[in-house]
C-alpha cells in the first residue's frame, strides 16, 4: 500500500488527513493550499503537501491533473478545491 494512503474509519478530526500533491511553481497549488490550510486549520484536521517532482510514484498517478487532494487517501478533487465541499467531506 501507497505511503499517501491512510485507514478508513477515523472517528474524530485527529484521525483525519488531507494530503495536497503538488509542485513547485504550481498557482493553482497555491490556491488549493489556503483553502486547505483555512479549512483544515477550522476544522482541526491535520493536512500535509506531497511534491511529485520528488516522488515518481505520486507523478506517475497525478502529473496531469494537479494540484490533487486527498482525503484519508482517497482522491478528493482535483485543479480546484471548494471550500464547501472540503469543509463537508471532513465534517
Amino acid at each position: 500500500m501507497s505511503r499517501i494512503f491512510r485507514r478508513k474509519g477515523a472517528q474524530g478530526p485527529q484521525d483525519r488527513l488531507v494530503t495536497l500533491i503538488r509542485k513547485p511553481g504550481c498557482h493553482l497549488c497555491d490556491d488549493a493550499q489556503i483553502v486547505i490550510e483555512k479549512v483544515c486549520g477550522e476544522l482541526g484536521v491535520p493536512w500535509e503537501q506531497r511534491d511529485i517532482t520528488e516522488d515518481e510514484e505520486l507523478h506517475r498517478l497525478y502529473w496531469e491533473q494537479i494540484p490533487v487532494v486527498l482525503v484519508d487517501g482517497e482522491q478528493h478533487t482535483f485543479w480546484r478545491v471548494g471550500e464547501e465541499r472540503l469543509r463537508k467531506a471532513l465534517s
